[in-house]
């Protein structure tokens, strides 16, 4: 069973805590667990947390896309420096994870400077890379920010960024028709069902996650945690 988690801003011991919840209160065997950006892959939050320290290592297979909250100078350094610890899915790639075909599509549409710096913003190449892939090649799509035009809600302060969702998202929405297509980045609960895609937006990291079986089976579970005093950015 794969625990799919939204974003986590540097507390990385939100996801052992969350496996822990999943085994013990929702009779899942987690197998491996696919984090939807905003990991905070940051040099001092990784070195400060790791480093040197076993029992921070996570229980299971980690998978990672960028959200628009990384380091993207020193993005492939790092996560080839922390590889042992978590993968990092790159942005366009399309990886079989226990039987699924997803399409990583990490990165957000542009907010602003600070919410997205250089390197974070989804471009025409990255589109394009994307529609490379046939159809068939992909079964589940996995994204920081949303796909526009399915209804997710905007967040207060910050009506400047509408529309919401990512530019040519319907060009890839109509090419693939994936079953699911999971996504974060907005801080809230979302599903939405066009005919053809379930859209399911996952909150903080911290209040909870997916939960995907054989045969798309899925299931939402609202788990809050407490806050910790870790990651605050």
């Amino acid at each position: 069973m794969i625990l799919i988690i939204g974003d986590i801003h540097g507390r990385y011991k939100t996801i052992n805590e969350q496996i822990i919840y999943a085994e013990e209160h929702c009779d899942a065997r987690v197998s491996a667990v696919i984090q939807l950006g905003d990991f905070g892959i940051y040099k001092r939050s990784l070195a400060q947390y790791f480093n040197g320290i076993p029992e921070r290592n996570f229980k299971r297979p980690v998978y990672v896309i960028d959200g628009n909250h990384e380091d993207f100078v020193y993005l492939d350094i790092l996560t080839e420096k922390y590889k042992d610890h978590f993968t990092y899915l790159p942005r366009c790639a399309v990886n079989n994870i226990k039987g699924y075909n997803f399409l990583s599509l990490g990165g957000s549409a542009y907010m602003d400077p600070v919410n997205t710096p250089p390197g974070a913003t989804l471009n025409d190449e990255d589109i394009e890379k994307c529609l490379s892939y046939r159809p068939d090649d992909v079964d589940i799509i996995i994204s920081h920010d949303c796909p526009r035009g399915i209804g997710v809600p905007g967040t207060p302060g910050f009506e400047y960024c509408d529309p919401i969702g990512f530019f040519r998202s319907d060009e890839i929405k109509e090419h693939f028709k994936p079953k699911i297509w999971f996504f974060a980045h907005h801080h809230k609960w979302f599903n939405h069902d066009d005919g053809k895609t379930q859209y399911y937006g996952l909150h903080l990291a911290l209040n909870g996650f997916a939960l995907l079986d054989d045969n798309y089976d899925l299931k939402i579970i609202k788990s809050p945690l407490k806050i910790s005093s870790e990651g605050k950015f």
